[in-house]
């Protein structure tokens, strides 16, 4: 078959069920992710609304609720722990620091809300463990946020691996790099508090963009790592990783070979090499996805169409609660991510490589 043949055939939406509905969220943690990006992807979305905002304080909260036309509720995180404006939404998207995950998913699962929280699950395998414990036993699904899964590029990038384009999947390579504090200029911040962020500032937050997304594309689970890391600069020194370079053996017998920075001039890749063929996507996880499809001596960029990768997770998260469909990724993925970047930082640390047992 052509590799022309191959492409003709992708459905971009081919997970949605339903076209109305509506899924009212309470987005928890206000920081600028939730105000730029995660309320107006919600405004944007055909299936959510947001009605409840919680933050530190009930008149941040309720400031930022008063420019939201949906919104009728503003709340504290007291408030919202012991329960008011719960008959106000449906669901909550948690956008905290990564150690808070925990406190905010028990509530809303003991009040019986669906939980979408933003990657990694937790600060720690435990606590992410803790997480789906609670969810499974109040009877709640609980989605991590990984908005590569509903990028139209991505899937399509998978479905053509899955239909054998590029052969047998080998090894991929990928990168994530920005200039963290040309973004947030605070050196007090709290991806840099190893209480609040986890193990580190690096691969838990970017570096887990490569690391999932060949999850992702190759159906794959990972089984060991190794790793190198550094830093140098005054403000990374309570983290073990302002640079990270490190490599993934997956189940199937493929590699992955990645390196992260949050010092860097902001540049992001994957690219995936199998026996007949490669995909390149570049650019990747900075909110704009293209990709390149190479078989034999064949190379084609795909017209995929741009999208707010945001409104595309909310709108997946809204259609499998309307319809009560079973939903990925799972708490158990995200646990299954947090046990690798754990891996990640104790092979780095130790210089021998990690198996995950």
């Amino acid at each position: 078959m052509s590799l022309e043949a191959f492409l003709d055939d992708f459905e971009r939406r081919n997970w949605q069920r339903v076209s109305d509905g509506t899924v009212r969220i309470a987005v928890i943690g206000l920081g600028w992710w939730t105000v730029d990006q995660a309320i107006p992807a919600i405004g944007a979305s055909e299936l959510c609304e947001t009605t409840v905002t919680v933050s530190s304080t009930s008149e941040k909260a309720k400031r930022v609720a008063a420019g939201v036309e949906t919104a009728t509720h503003g709340l504290s995180y007291d408030e919202f722990h012991a329960g008011e404006a719960a008959d106000a939404y449906d669901a909550v998207y948690i956008c905290s620091p990564n150690a808070l995950h925990l406190p905010y998913a028990r509530t809303a699962a003991e009040l019986g809300k669906a939980v979408l929280c933003e990657k990694p699950i937790e600060a720690s395998s435990e606590r992410g463990q803790q997480m789906v414990d609670a969810c499974d036993e109040a009877g709640v699904p609980l989605i991590v946020g990984y908005r590569m899964h509903t990028e139209p590029a991505i899937r399509r990038a998978r479905k053509l691996i899955r239909d054998g384009v590029i052969g047998d999947p080998v090894h991929a390579i990928g990168t994530n790099s920005q200039a963290m504090l040309e973004l947030i200029s605070d050196p007090n911040q709290w991806r840099l508090d190893p209480e609040l962020a986890g193990p580190g500032a690096t691969v838990t937050d970017i570096g887990i963009y490569p690391l999932n997304t060949c999850r992702f594309l190759l159906d794959s689970d990972p089984v060991a790592a190794q790793a190198f890391m550094q830093s140098s600069h005054d403000a990374f020194d309570q983290v073990p990783d302002e640079h990270s370079s490190f490599m993934v053996e997956f189940d199937d017998g493929t590699y992955l070979a990645a390196t992260a920075s949050q010092n860097a001039q902001a540049t992001t890749s994957l690219r995936i090499v199998g026996t007949n063929g490669e995909i390149l996507v570049e650019p990747a996880f900075h909110m704009e996805t293209e990709i390149r499809v190479t078989r034999d001596d064949v190379s084609v960029t795909l017209d995929t169409p741009q999208v707010n990768q945001m409104t595309e997770l909310f709108d997946y998260v809204a259609d499998r609660i309307l319809t009560d469909a079973p939903i990925g990724p799972d708490g158990e993925h995200g646990v299954l991510d947090m046990r690798l970047i754990e891996a990640v930082y104790d092979a780095g640390e130790s210089g021998r490589v990690v198996t995950l047992d």
